[in-house]
């Protein structure tokens, strides 16, 4: 059995993956691509 943790920030997206035992098996974190509208109006 495992359990996936998800972390959704404002600049990445990480993961974790803990076994029963409550040890790191697996990690990934990726970059969110920032995009600014810029001026309204």
């Amino acid at each position: 059995m495992y359990l996936l943790a998800l972390d959704q920030g404002t600049s990445s997206s990480r993961s974790v993956v803990f076994d029963r035992d409550g040890r790191v098996v697996a990690m990934a974190q990726r970059a969110l691509e920032q995009h600014d509208p810029g001026p309204s109006g």
